[in-house]
């Protein structure tokens, strides 16, 4: 079915964006690489993330593709330098995992054989440019679609941990108690929707259809890690992707963001409550915290300076026609001070401050809970 004549919204083609994905801001800054880790009374064996370039830190370094982050000037602030994380330094999901006591979690695909089964703290399954549906992101090359990182993740639950906790019990116990962060859906858009030279969604599905089946297909996804395990989750919602830098200067808008691309999305975030509150309505034992980075991401690129970002519009680095930064050159001295470090991907201070805000803040940010709560929930 054509797309309905009242829609009208922007086509990015692939040539413009890479691997993705939304920008998050939030409130607050402060300075430094890591936190205070353990949080009393807090015990989370482990943190699993699943997604795309927000959580990736190295797993697009095993594969064959454009979207890659392990070159300089990516990584400068980070101890190891570039590792294929898509920012100056850590990502939201290392800050999780540092807040509650567990070292960052390492990327599946550097993982040995003999590795995956003495690790017990978490891992990353998250590939740049990957979606909820398996063709998103391929025409940058090889990703891992969400449905293959569950099915590493299955190997992770039947073949390795069992190794470590030798009784059922122990090991079912365990993965209920760790806790699932998922970043996904924005590729679905940028490397699908809205790229019509590489890919007929467009023209098969209206909007409101196309989100229904990223919803239906995400709805069965996450049933699939609950029966793996999974029990605590931390959902992400998708950002003001109409404000990202790449996004404004291929659509040069009137308005100060790309309002069609934010409507578009919108349709997916307006119903991914229902979705949630669906699941934990039927799948007992499970609890759902969606993380809703449209609004406060939306509010901080309308005034930065209000938020505490001297320059919040302008990236970080020099990109290239997919909004990474170029290889080599050196990024701006002032780190702390944007949203934006390439194009497309927010700087480490963005990413700590997010962290910060989900685990203790009584926001809107991430409800119906934070992720303390969701730590302590029996």
């Amino acid at each position: 079915m054509a797309v309905s004549p009242e829609y009208s919204y922007f086509f990015i083609p692939i040539q413009s964006l890479s691997f993705l994905l939304c920008f998050t801001l939030f409130v607050g800054k402060s300075s430094g690489l890591t936190f205070t880790p353990i949080v009393p009374g807090v015990t989370v064996p482990a943190v699993y993330l699943f997604g795309d370039s927000l959580l990736d830190n190295g797993n697009n370094n095993f594969l064959q593709t454009q979207a890659k982050a392990n070159y300089s000037p990516y990584g400068i602030d980070f101890p190891d330098g570039p590792t294929g994380r898509t920012t100056n330094g850590a990502t939201g999901g290392d800050f999780i995992a540092n807040l509650l006591g567990l070292p960052y979690p390492p990327p599946y695909l550097s993982l040995s054989e003999v590795k995956r089964r003495i690790t017990t703290t978490g891992i990353t399954y998250a590939s740049g440019a990957s979606g909820i549906l398996p063709e998103s992101g391929t025409a940058m090359g090889d990703v891992l679609s969400l449905d293959e990182q569950i099915k590493f993740f299955n190997s992770t639950v039947t073949n390795d941990l069992p190794r470590i906790y030798k009784i059922p019990a122990i090991l079912s116990n365990t993965l209920s108690k760790s806790i699932i962060v998922i970043s996904t859906g924005s590729n679905d858009y940028f490397n699908n929707y809205l790229d019509p030279q590489n890919y007929n969604s467009s023209l098969i599905f209206t909007p409101q259809q196309y989100a229904d089946l990223l919803l239906n297909t995400f709805e069965q996804q996450l049933m699939t890690i609950y029966k793996l395990g999974g029990r605590k989750f931390l959902i992400y919602g998708l950002g003001a992707l109409g404000c990202l830098p790449i996004v404004i200067a291929g659509a040069n808008p009137t308005t100060l963001c790309v309002d069609d691309v934010n409507n578009l999305i919108n349709l997916y975030n307006n119903g991914l409550p229902a979705m949630l509150q669906r699941l934990t309505s039927s799948l007992q034992g499970s609890t759902f915290v969606r993380a809703d980075l449209f609004s406060l991401g939306l509010a901080q690129f309308q005034d930065p300076v209000k938020f505490g970002y001297a320059n919040g519009r302008t990236p970080c680095c020099n990109f290239d026609m997919f909004g990474k930064c170029i290889p080599g050159q050196a990024p701006c001295n002032d780190r702390d001070e944007r949203l934006f470090y390439d194009a497309i991907h927010p700087v480490q201070q963005v990413n700590k401050e997010f962290a910060r805000e989900c685990f203790f803040g009584n926001s809107t940010l991430c409800t119906p809970i934070n992720i303390q709560q969701l730590a302590l929930k029996q």
